[in-house]
């Protein structure tokens, strides 16, 4: 619910009361950034005001004038970041970057076309050309074709990956790579590899309707999503792709199930929702899971094999060892979060130890005590078929396998 008293502003009456031709603060926020643009370039500064706020105007609108300039003028200033798509979250970053107008620095991106639709490509790499010709290095792990195909020096690793990884397939120019006979990379962007169309699209006679949804970028909208099916829902960045399908699909269903209004599938369901008229399902799921990019793991000491659930059973076997069971050790002695079992306590089973610094940032150190393996060395005399538990953990899926 919206403040009665601010009115949404979350300002008090003498600061709302300050104004700047007219608008004060949170009408100015409350902007998009292309209506924003507009407005800062109008403003006029005369006397004193003038001698006082001009560096700092101009500040704004270098700032504003970059998050307009790289494809974001329909966002409003005081958009939550929370909120914004992926593709709207690097260009914001990016945006920072070339404001700043550092020079001789390196700057590193690891797939910033996640998410971008082939049009914000474009705008992407015309921001890192940018932030080149000001004497910095830019360094990308990228794997899209226009990427590459702009880029001054690729190289490709490979030939797999894991263990079948870590050897430079190709290094030089992206018209070397087209020619290269050992780039796998080379082979799909010349067409000798690729990854064929279905013939045949399956069709659906059922569907979920999402009507009236209005949430941020999504203005009352009319959709149908085709049940048992593989829906790809696509569109440039910011154009409502996560919110059609995070917030409202699957809130909805997430608050339908939480309230228990639902506990087996039905035929024409209709459900409410706080950011649709209705959705109505020709046939209503018995569960539903998300996979998106949160990262798996609750603490920092979590991996793989915490996650999905293997590490129980291989505690298990080291606490069945006839040392383990001579030394009355259980499954929770190899824990990483037990205090004073057999993790090591001076990362407390983290592996690294991290140095604070005081004007950069903090530095992780590999542990001095135990190597990086995160147990004690009581931990590690304990061995199941010649291996302890660091040696497990250190084995890929593949040779676990």
């Amino acid at each position: 619910m919206v403040c009665p008293s601010c009115k949404g502003g979350r300002l008090r009456p003498e600061a709302v009361a300050v104004q700047i031709d007219g608008n004060n603060l949170p009408e100015i926020v409350s902007m998009t950034v292309e209506r924003s643009h507009k407005f800062f370039e109008l403003v006029k500064l005369e006397g004193e005001s003038a001698a006082i706020a001009e560096q700092v105007l101009e500040e704004i609108r270098k700032r504003i004038g970059y998050l307009f300039k790289i494809g974001l003028g329909y966002l409003t200033l005081d958009r939550l970041s929370s909120t914004l798509s992926g593709g709207e979250a690097q260009r914001v970053n990016l945006s920072t970057s070339l404001a700043s107008t550092l020079v001789a620095t390196t700057y590193v991106l690891d797939e910033p076309s996640i998410g971008l639709h082939p049009r914000d490509m474009d705008r992407l790499v015309s921001i890192l050309k940018n932030l080149k010709s000001y004497d910095n290095t830019v360094l990308v792990v990228e794997h899209d074709a226009e990427m590459m195909r702009r880029a001054d020096h690729i190289i490709d690793l490979g030939p797999g990956s894991g263990v079948h990884g870590g050897e430079i397939m190709y290094e030089g120019s992206f018209r070397g790579l087209l020619r290269s006979m050992t780039s796998i990379t080379g082979k799909y962007l010349r067409g000798e590899k690729e990854i064929p169309l279905p013939k045949r699209r399956k069709p659906s006679d059922r569907f979920i309707h999402v009507k009236g949804a209005t949430l941020h970028n999504l203005v009352n909208l009319d959709v149908d999503i085709p049940l048992y099916s593989l829906v790809c829902v696509t569109g440039v960045s910011g154009s409502g792709k996560s919110t059609l399908i995070y917030d409202v699909l699957f809130e909805a269903l997430k608050e339908q199930m939480s309230n228990n209004h639902f506990h087996e599938s039905l035929e024409k369901v209709k459900i409410s929702s706080t950011n649709a008229k209705e959705i109505l399902f020709d046939y209503f799921p018995n569960s539903v899971e998300l996979v998106d990019q949160t990262a798996v793991g609750r603490i920092s000491r979590s991996n793989v094999a915490t996650y999905s659930g293997a590490f129980d059973p291989i505690r298990e076997l080291f606490a069945g060892t006839p040392l383990a069971k001579e030394r009355e050790l259980t499954a929770s002695y190899f824990s990483f979060n037990v205090d004073w079992g057999g993790r090591c306590e001076a990362c407390n089973g983290e592996g690294i130890q991290v140095v604070e610094m005081q004007f950069l940032a903090d530095i992780s150190l590999e542990c001095e005590v135990c190597g990086g393996k995160r147990y004690s060395s009581e931990a590690l005399e304990i061995k199941w078929h010649g291996k302890n538990i660091a040696d497990i953990l250190d084995l890929t899926v593949a040779e676990a396998k």
